[in-house]
């Protein structure tokens, strides 16, 4: 719970994002962040856009405009970094969509005070469709291991 407690408090904060001095790297990667007492680092981080949608995946209306949306802003979604990494997932049985956008720890800032483009156009057009609910943002780390 402690560790959870200061993953938490680490991640409100993009300077918690900022690479550690050279002294202070670990051994995994260049640049990597320190997390559960050097048990794990990290240096990629994830905008996750999620919500909830109605109706049976194959056939959900909500879940097929939600596709039409990602379709539409996915170039833009795309220029977060040269290097991002965009991943959607749907769960059909508890309804669930989330759209994970991960860009490395040095080209996060950047894309964070600009607000994160085009999250704000999405969420908008997201929470406009029919059966979408529960529109929320997370930022976490994401970490091929």
């Amino acid at each position: 719970m402690k560790t959870a407690s200061i993953l938490v408090a680490a991640l409100a904060s993009a300077s918690a994002f900022a690479p550690m001095s050279q002294h202070a790297r670990s051994n995994t990667a260049l640049a990597d962040v320190p997390l559960a007492n050097g048990a794990m680092s990290f240096n990629r981080v994830c905008r996750e856009w999620r919500c909830k949608y109605e109706g049976d995946k194959s056939t959900s209306e909500s879940l097929e405009a939600i596709a039409k949306v990602v379709d539409e802003l996915l170039p833009e979604i795309k220029k977060a970094s040269k290097d991002a990494t965009v991943n959607r997932l749907v769960c059909g049985s508890c309804l669930d969509f989330k759209l994970m956008t991960t860009v490395p720890l040095e080209d996060y800032g950047k894309w964070e005070e600009a607000g994160h483009p085009p999250e704000k156009e999405f969420l908008e057009k997201i929470k406009a469709i029919p059966g979408v609910s529960l529109v929320e943002t997370q930022t976490i780390t994401n970490m091929q291991i």
